[in-house]
């Protein structure tokens, strides 16, 4: 099934030169796949289906053939420090002591912190979950990283798009409305944002996963990652490996709110207390669609471990990024990364919008993340 995690270690340099060269070579082919493309009458949006080709971009048609698009240098300089510096101001606000709940996307442990409120309160705040291995055994924080808080972070969210500062004027950026302009959402609202940390030594696997499976939208998916590089991502501090065309397989999974405990009522008014059966859990994944050819759903494939050629076997490639660089990848496009082993911290800002009323979508009422009622979604095209 999944790799077997303490058998885990870091790539050496000679693995990790023979997975760039495959995975340029990957690369390539997906390109020459592209110029070769010779029917252009009418465009297959993921979103929209079928559309005349008239006015699509050359990354809105690699995007919706492959279910992702590396942009380089998306962001400045400046953008990327004000980003970082307005993370360790939060940052230094927050007192472990007062709550600590620690974020692993294992599917046993999505279900387990998915029943925290501190989790579920996060929906519309900005709150802090660290590393498994950063905390003691009793839940504290380890003495090593009380004053070095941001070390010990998996990530901070998930509503940093909402306060002032760095993180909001990006999101609301002329760049990145144009850009989603550009990939055909129409009415785009920003129900979540989180800060990535994937810290030097500690930053923690994040297994096989579609995101809409956390960000479902109705009556079709409309899930839209931004995954911004704040550091440069390669495959010595855990850089992302994308399966390319995986966004056409339907979501597996709808990670919900489970009725037994919340009520239907309580579900519908958008709360947290639950009013049903307290001892069932408040979240649970339900199966959506079995298939046989990705057993690996909120796990790892088959000797992802390295040398890690499991991983291409099974059609992921890593995408090594610099700072500044975006990865937009739509909500059923197969993602994962790997542990950082290296003394490199990957930090990352990922925002992650979906289609609003506008557009005849609406956001499952069953989503872990709820806004309180009468508190909408950002939407960009007010910004």
């Amino acid at each position: 099934m999944g790799s077997h995690q303490d058998e885990e270690r870091a790539l050496n340099d000679s693995e990790v030169k023979d997975l760039r060269t495959k995975a340029t070579v990957l690369l390539s082919n997906l390109e020459m796949e592209m110029k070769n493309v010779t029917n252009f009458s009418h465009h297959e949006s993921w979103l929209n289906g079928r559309v005349p080709c008239d006015g699509i971009s050359e990354r809105c048609h690699y995007l919706d053939r492959y279910g992702f698009i590396h942009i380089p240098n998306f962001a400045s300089i400046a953008e990327v420090q004000d980003m970082k510096q307005q993370m360790e101001e939060l940052t230094k606000d927050w007192d472990p002591a007062r709550k600590t709940l620690a974020f692993s996307t294992e599917a046993q442990k999505n279900e387990e912190q998915g029943s925290d409120d501190y989790f579920l309160e996060s929906a519309s705040r900005v709150h802090f979950f660290p590393e498994t291995s950063a905390l003691e055994s009793d839940g504290s924080l380890k003495k090593e990283f009380l004053s070095k808080k941001l070390a010990a972070l998996n990530k901070s969210g998930h509503a940093m798009h909402i306060i002032p500062g760095a993180f909001r004027n990006y999101t609301t950026s002329c760049k990145v409305k144009s850009l989603v302009k550009e990939l055909g959402w129409m009415d785009p609202v920003v129900p979540q944002s989180m800060y990535i940390c994937k810290n030097p030594k500690i930053g923690g696997v994040v297994h096989s996963h579609q995101d809409s499976t956390f960000l479902f939208t109705e009556p079709r998916q409309s899930c839209l990652g931004l995954w911004l590089a704040l550091d440069e991502a390669t495959l010595k501090n855990g850089c992302l490996w994308v399966r390319p065309k995986s966004h056409f397989e339907p979501v597996r999974r709808q990670f919900k709110r489970n009725e037994e405990h919340f009520t239907r009522q309580v579900i519908e008014d958008c709360s947290n207390v639950g009013k049903g059966d307290l001892q069932k859990p408040k979240m649970v994944f339900d199966t959506l669609q079995k298939d046989t050819n990705v057993d690996w759903e909120g796990k790892m494939p088959h000797n992802s471990e390295p040398p890690c050629y499991g991983l291409l076997d099974d059609g992921f490639i890593p995408i090594e990024c610099k700072s500044g660089d975006l990865l937009a990848f739509v909500g059923e496009l197969d993602h994962l990364s790997l542990q950082n082993y290296s003394s490199e911290k990957r930090h990352t800002f990922q925002l992650h919008l979906v289609e609003g009323p506008d557009a005849g979508i609406s956001w499952s009422e069953s989503n872990w993340l709820q806004y309180p009622r009468g508190q909408r979604f950002l939407r960009l095209n007010d910004c």
